[in-house]
């Protein structure tokens, strides 16, 4: 917790010594709903190369068409405004990713409601191929913070111009924990409680807010936050007279409460970013022996990445060629209360490669990755190469 503390006196010390900014740092359906267009339409995709290496075994590669995405936008009026993202996964899965209907209820407050992006660290907001390094997205944004993270929800954002802040804050559905048996897991974390707003078990509210600071121009501060309970139908049809079923009912059911920090900083040729989470989880002892899952009574981890554009002085050109390096270390049984802790699920990875922006919507990447746990000494090693494309 004092590298929270730390950034958030760096942030408080900014606003209150540094000028007005433009924010500019906008992600796909800010940019389409700050359109004048009456129908926007944009789309991204991804399309990957895996090679694991291994010195013992002959392992496959695997190609995949891992995303390609539509969105639309379409204004109703200056005041009213929808957006929407339909994902194909794989060729053959479909998800809606954002589905939100936005209204300007006073300049710089906007009420918005619908299948809304938790906006919760970097890449669950800003996760368009050719706004990261990599091939594939950091796995903190995959097993800590659980991307692309999308509930259902109601709630507010804009901006506070003179203090160079955005915020965002929303009443969303929950994750899921339990629907027949266990969801939630020690090594997937909460990643398959997302419930994507398909039939979603609604049992009570949880709370998520964002205020991001953009100030120093270049520099932009997010600090984040997720505050309340699982969702659980064994609650569902239960008699409220019935105490001992209702107490079944709260062991299927764990609380989340998880803040976060993270920066983005482009100077000249240079790239860094980096981003913390930690959550705390309540209830998990009961949640385990009940389900006979694994869940930590507290999950973290954060990232650190830096990179520079070796065509930054090159004149009349848009192309970017940028080295990188990614350093990650996250852990789903950070803490687990009555369980064993698995050190596996203590997890070290570098990524470190090159992307080349042709130009600011198409990219082709290349990068080699290090993975290792706490439960071995030996690591693994897999090659990566991607074509990345976004349009809006």
């Amino acid at each position: 917790m004092r590298c929270f503390t730390i950034l958030s006196f760096c942030v408080m010390f900014c606003v209150n010594c540094f000028a007005q900014r433009q924010d500019t740092m906008l992600n796909t359906a800010q940019t389409m709903m700050a359109k004048s267009n009456k129908l926007t339409i944009g789309g991204y995709a991804e399309i990957d190369y895996n090679q694991p290496i291994s010195s013992d075994f002959i392992k496959n590669g695997k190609l995949d068409v891992h995303r390609l995405v539509m969105l639309f936008g379409y204004k109703f009026s200056k005041k009213t405004q929808f957006v929407t993202e339909i994902e194909y996964e794989h060729v053959k899965e479909v998800f809606v990713e954002q589905a939100f209907l936005s209204h300007q209820l006073a300049k710089n407050v906007n009420l918005n409601a619908g299948l809304i992006l938790i906006p919760m660290g970097i890449v669950n907001e800003y996760h368009e191929p050719t706004t990261f390094n990599g091939v594939e997205r950091p796995n903190l944004d995959k097993y800590i913070v659980p991307s692309t993270w999308r509930e259902i929800g109601v709630g507010l954002s804009g901006r506070v111009q003179n203090l160079s802040l955005r915020y965002q804050a929303y009443l969303v559905n929950g994750l899921a924990s339990y629907n027949g048996s266990a969801i939630l897991s020690g090594q997937n974390g909460f990643r398959s409680g997302r419930q994507k707003g398909a039939k979603t078990i609604a049992s009570s509210p949880n709370f998520t807010g964002k205020v991001e600071y953009y100030g120093l121009g270049n520099v932009k501060f997010g600090f984040s936050t997720y505050l309340g309970k699982t969702q659980s139908s064994r609650f569902d049809g239960l008699e409220r007279s019935n105490e001992f079923a209702i107490a079944q009912a709260d062991s299927t059911v764990v609380g989340l409460y998880m803040v976060g920090a993270d920066y983005r900083w482009n100077r000249g040729g240079f790239q860094s970013r980096g981003q913390l989470n930690y959550g705390k989880v309540t209830n998990s002892n009961a949640y385990n022996k009940f389900t006979g899952s694994d869940v930590g009574s507290a999950i973290g981890g954060f990232y650190l990445e830096a990179g520079y554009d070796v065509f930054h002085h090159r004149k009349n050109t848009k192309s970017q060629l940028v080295p990188f390096c990614r350093f990650e270390k996250y852990n789903t049984h950070q803490a687990t209360g009555e369980i064993e802790q698995n050190a596996a699920f203590a997890r070290t990875e570098i990524t470190s490669g090159l992307t080349w922006k042709l130009n600011s919507g198409a990219a082709l990447k290349a990068d080699y990755q290090w993975f290792k746990n706490g439960a071995s000494d030996d690591a693994t090693g897999q090659i990566n190469f991607g074509v990345g494309i976004w349009f809006n």
